[in-house]
């Protein structure tokens, strides 16, 4: 593993030193976490937390704005309405739009989490009944895609949920397994879940992480792809391979504020 001008030592310790300075309450502020961050239910935070995930591209502020819209709709009890939802409550959402997820994909998601918490357990069941399998956290999020996509649903809406066998990052899926397991006294992620270990998750890799990454030796590959999730985690691995996407917040907060 190439370190640039670092040795292993110094880049770990940088790493760490970084982890530090941005996995802190001030976070929040900022990022789209501080959707689910204000339900205390466990079920209310993961249907938060998924639906303010999947939304998560482009300007932070609209993606905000627009997670806040669809928890107004459902009166601040995001479980209480996925559980008993009529077609009428969901007609309302056919407004909705945040880039190119529009009403009717917001439709289908909603439709898709009642099946999931109805019939199939919660979220956190559907992920952890697919990491029995060879690959982990990459199989477990290919079941969810299968599960996801038992409702009926437009073609449309299948570019909304990232297709791991087709080598998709899955950067916004990683995120919301990040909020969901990771464990520690800093108060951004939930660790809500103990069905998978944080030592299993992913970075999700974004243009920032990636760029950070690179140009710290952590990645080679240059498509931000599967291969190169994998890859990366695995060089992270090697600093804490406990909590290695702690280092999440690192390569972030160096990508975007600090323009590293």
């Amino acid at each position: 593993m190439k370190t640039t001008n670092f040795t292993f030592r110094d880049l770990n310790e940088f790493l760490d030193e970084k982890a530090d300075l941005y996995n802190r309450e001030s976070f929040i502020e900022t990022d789209p976490i501080q959707i689910p961050r204000a339900f205390t239910k466990k079920e209310d935070v993961e249907i938060a937390g998924f639906l303010s995930a999947s939304i998560a591209w482009g300007q932070r502020p609209t993606i905000i704005r627009n997670a806040k819209w669809l928890m107004d709709r459902m009166e601040q009890q995001p479980y209480e309405f996925i559980l008993n939802a009529t077609q009428a409550d969901f007609d309302v959402f056919r407004e909705f739009k945040h880039r190119t997820f529009n009403g009717d994909d917001c439709v289908f998601f909603l439709k898709s989490l009642q099946n999931i918490y109805q019939n199939k357990g919660g979220l956190e069941q559907v992920f952890a009944d697919g990491m029995g399998r060879l690959d982990g956290i990459k199989d477990a999020l290919a079941h969810f895609r299968s599960v996801f996509f038992e409702v009926e649903h437009l073609d449309r809406s299948q570019k909304h949920i990232s297709n791991v066998l087709k080598k998709s990052s899955a950067k916004r899926l990683n995120m919301f397994l990040r909020w969901m397991v990771r464990k520690d006294d800093r108060a951004v992620d939930f660790g809500l879940w103990n069905q998978i270990s944080a030592a299993d998750l992913y970075l999700p890799l974004d243009v920032h992480t990636g760029n950070v990454g690179r140009k710290l030796g952590l990645l080679k590959r240059k498509q931000n792809d599967w291969l190169a999730v994998d890859e990366i985690t695995k060089n992270l691995r090697k600093f804490d391979a406990k909590d290695p996407i702690k280092y999440d917040y690192a390569l972030f907060g160096l990508g975007a504020f600090e323009k590293f």
